[in-house]
C-alpha cells in the first residue's frame, strides 16, 4: 500500500518502505529502545533485532476511515528502563518526524513492546 498525498503541483505516492525507514530510524534514536522487532509473534525472527533494511517487518501503516494514517511499531526495549516512558517518547518522536518529513497527518502511533533485552 502506498500513501497518497495531493499537493497543488500534483500527486505524490509515498511507499510503505519509506515510511518504515523514517519511522524506524526515529524510533531507534529514542532512549531505551534497543531496536525494532518483527510484528509476527509466530515468526522465528521476532527474537532478532531488525536491521535498517528490514524495518518494514516491524512497522504497519494503515489509512484511517476518517482521514489520516495510523502506524504501529514493534520494538525491543532495554531492561532497567521505564517502559511507559520509552513508549511515550517513541510515540512523540515518530509522530513528529513522520509529519514533518512527509507532511501527512498521523492520527495514531501505536507502540508494541515485543521484548526486553538486557544490555
Amino acid at each position: 500500500m502506498a500513501v497518497k498525498k495531493i499537493s497543488p503541483l500534483g500527486g505524490i505516492d509515498i511507499s510503505v518502505e519509506a515510511i518504515a525507514s523514517v519511522a524506524g530510524s526515529a524510533a531507534i534514536e529514542c532512549y531505551g529502545v534497543v531496536g525494532l522487532s518483527a510484528k509476527n509473534l509466530d515468526d522465528d525472527s521476532n527474537e532478532a533485532i531488525l536491521g535498517k533494511k528490514n524495518f518494514e517487518q516491524g512497522i504497519i501503516c494503515e489509512r484511517e476511515k476518517k482521514g489520516g494514517y495510523s502506524i504501529s511499531i514493534y520494538i525491543v526495549v532495554a531492561s532497567e528502563t521505564k517502559i511507559t516512558e520509552v513508549i511515550v517518547e517513541v510515540q512523540k518522536k515518530v509522530k513528529y518526524v513522520l509529519e514533518k518529513t512527509f507532511g501527512i497527518k498521523f492520527k495514531n502511533v501505536n507502540v508494541y513492546v515485543q521484548g526486553i533485552k538486557e544490555l
